[in-house]
């Protein structure tokens, strides 16, 4: 006791010295964000848990350096919880939902209804009025796809069952957030016939509002206002914000609004790269808070009662929730005719709480419908389902992967075994293979007009050098004139290289106001196979601005590859291609590789690291894939090699030390809850020891 009164007293006078300003509070939280998801993350556990300790440790129940009810705190919590079921909206695809409504209703009634029922059950039985233990039924209803990152890096998004998951979200988020207005109004003692139809229309109107508002209202700013990154970022702020004042205007929470939103902004601004800024603001700043100030709402004594004397509750609510989800996904297998390996995808997917569920719990403990008891239980089961869910769908997902190729091509770097759209499937990419090399850093000119020289020759084809100027107002302007200037010198270098590695050349100059969309401007009106782009530094404001190799990814319509070359292409001999699995971008990822191995005699190796849980057969498979995929581009000196290992870049980085190039496939991700997760990947990027090549596919 006197070394907790000690400690107090340090708290208090640290406290002293400091100034009453809210920056403070902003000050903390903005240190717990950068510091602490990190080493909860290579402790193999996700971010949030380490976020949520923080606001425990940080709160009132320890050194109370953070007030629950603080002004900060309180703004800080609200905008995180609005952003992060806007986030969880934004997510679900509309069309994706249309091409597979029926699946998706299907699973979805049943993932709602199962445990609805089963969460109502089990609070009647230990003694909850009926308002909280319908509300508590609907925190198990819905669900949060924390693991979707890891179906699309196995590639299988498009899945039958996976795709009913994902659909199945709309149905289960809503529902519970109407159940959660229901509760709230019988709460606050309105709950009658008359006005749950009251208020069933005005949602359905406000939500028609939202949906249908917010798609015609961004298409006007967008045609009179320009489509600028800057204009398209700020509206989509502005529309989550409104939606959810406008909800509140209805008698329906915040969240109510922002999930709507979302829904109606992946048709605004399609998956282009403001929807990832938008996410990336809100993953690193807004939601991360959120789940620091729902940290602060632990009571520290009360959440130890939750797993000691009250822990028969918080045991059988997330064994509830977990039986209830795999009874959800039986329950459609005859149905769907569904096999088990997917019957289980669908149960771990489904699995995870957190956005939909903590912000209804949040709700419905500020508005007393659950005691803080019943809500550090429901912190508990998030916790669980986020830890559990992911490794599960990691281990089942694995299994739904069918390497299947469906004929024999050419080695086209632009060929996707028949898995294309139909308006790609006859490739508007024709004529000479063409490789365009925008030149703007002279340190690394040399080596990528040598690689794309190889390539060229190669493929019979040519070099196209650009440079872009930027434009200005008068064409006259003395800085113009000098940047022409500098574009031409930069060509005539380019020409000569290309003349010294004996490639044709065909140099572009080119004013664009901005460099990245002349670039891939330049690349469509001249029909390029390939943009090769040298390396970029990255950084915080890259990652929030954007960077110019951000944006030709997004609007190039043909492949792209970004070289740091640290010797001469030329003396390139052994090529690493880390492999996970089969998929037509994975095979263009090999084919480029093939393809430049080619140009002077290099070989590849094919890299797979498993997990331990992988099937044998399913490795096979996947050798046997990886074995047709190579013989079916250039006749090149390759071997594979298959590895077992919990952390894929350790055992990637080790064996890249005996390579002179490890080429990587380019793969966005974002997380379901909007925070960042490890990425394979960019830890190879930050410690590759040898050139790397990161090749990506044109945004569709």
């Amino acid at each position: 006791m006197a070394a907790l009164t000690t400690g107090e007293h340090a708290v208090d006078g640290l406290l002293g010295f400091l100034p009453n300003s809210p920056i403070i509070a902003f000050t903390i939280l903005l240190l717990v964000t950068l510091i602490i998801p990190p080493i909860f993350e290579r402790l193999r556990l996700p971010g949030l848990v380490g976020l949520l300790a923080a606001g425990v440790i940080l709160g009132p129940s320890i050194l109370g350096l953070l007030n629950p009810a603080g002004e900060i705190e309180t703004l800080l919590s609200d905008v995180g919880k609005i952003y992060l079921m806007f986030v969880a909206g934004l997510e679900i695809d509309l069309k994706d939902f249309k091409r597979t409504r029926n699946r998706s209703l299907g699973f979805g009634f049943a993932t709602f209804a199962v445990p609805l029922t089963a969460g109502l059950l089990l609070s009647r039985a230990f003694g909850f009025d009926w308002v909280a233990a319908v509300l508590i039924g609907s925190l198990l209803a819905s669900h949060t796809l924390l693991a979707y990152p890891i179906v699309m890096r196995l590639g299988i998004t498009k899945e039958p069952s996976v795709s009913a998951t994902v659909g199945a979200t709309i149905f289960t988020d809503i529902g519970a957030l109407l159940v959660l207005a229901m509760c709230v109004a019988a709460q606050a003692g309105e709950f009658s016939a008359r006005t749950v139809v009251s208020q069933l229309v005005m949602l359905g109107l406000f939500a028609t509002a939202v949906l249908v508002g917010i798609d015609w209202a961004g298409k006007q700013y967008f045609k009179r206002n320009g489509d600028r990154e800057g204009n398209q970022f700020l509206f989509v702020l502005a529309a989550v914000f409104v939606a959810a004042v406008g909800s509140q205007l209805i008698n329906v929470d915040k969240i109510v609004g922002a999930f709507l939103a979302g829904l109606a902004v992946n048709d605004v601004v399609g998956h282009g790269p403001v929807k990832e800024k938008v996410e990336f603001v809100g993953g690193v700043l807004f939601i991360p808070f959120f789940f620091v100030c729902m940290g602060l709402l632990l009571n520290l004594q009360v959440f130890m009662e939750s797993i000691t004397t009250n822990l028969a509750f918080t045991l059988a609510l997330t064994g509830t929730l977990i039986l209830s989800k795999f009874l959800a996904a039986l329950v459609t297998k005859p149905f769907f005719g569904y096999r088990w390996e997917q019957i289980l995808t669908m149960w771990s997917l489904s699995m995870p709480q957190v956005a939909a569920t903590l912000a209804a719990a949040l709700v419905g403990f500020q508005q007393n419908i659950i005691s803080e008891l019943e809500f550090n239980a429901v912190i508990v089961m998030m916790l669980v389902t986020s830890v559990v869910g992911p490794l599960l769908t990691a281990r089942f997902a694995g299994r739904l992967v069918a390497p299947k190729l469906s004929r024999s091509e050419p080695d086209s770097l632009w060929f996707d075994y028949g898995s294309a759209p139909e308006s790609r499937k006859d490739s508007t990419i024709t004529g000479p293979f063409t490789v365009v090399v925008p030149i703007y850093n002279p340190v690394t000119q040399r080596y990528l007009i040598e690689m794309a020289a190889l390539l060229a020759t190669h493929e019979g084809g040519y070099v196209i050098p650009v440079t872009i100027a930027r434009a200005h107002v008068h064409m006259d302007d003395p800085n113009l004139v000098t940047g022409l200037e500098q574009c031409r010198q930069l060509l005539q270098k380019a020409e000569a290289l290309s003349q010294e590695f004996k490639a044709q050349a065909y140099s572009v100059l080119r004013i664009d106001d901005d460099v990245s969309e002349g670039i891939t401007r330049t690349a469509r009106e001249q029909n390029a196979s390939l943009i090769l782009l040298g390396w970029s530094r990255q950084g915080f404001r890259a990652k929030l601005f954007g960077t110019l190799v951000d944006e030709v990814f997004w609007s190039s319509h043909c492949p792209v590859a970004v070289a740091r070359l640290l010797t001469e292409p030329i003396d390139i001999h052994r090529i690493l291609v880390p492999m996970k699995t089969i998929t037509p971008q994975a095979v263009r990822t090999v084919r480029f590789a093939q393809m430049f191995a080619d140009t002077h005699s290099a070989s590849v190796t094919l890299l797979h690291v498993g997990d331990r849980h992988t099937p044998a057969n399913q490795v096979k498979a996947l050798e046997t894939a990886l074995t047709k995929v190579m013989a079916s581009g250039p006749q090149i000196s390759w071997t594979m090699l298959t590895l077992e290992h919990d952390n894929p870049a350790e055992i990637i980085l080790e064996t890249a030390l005996n390579y002179d190039l490890i080429v990587l496939r380019s793969m966005r991700r974002r997380t379901a809850g909007g925070l960042a997760v490890s990425d394979v990947t960019h830890q190879v990027i930050d410690e590759a020891p040898c050139s790397l090549v990161l090749f990506g596919e044109p945004h569709t």
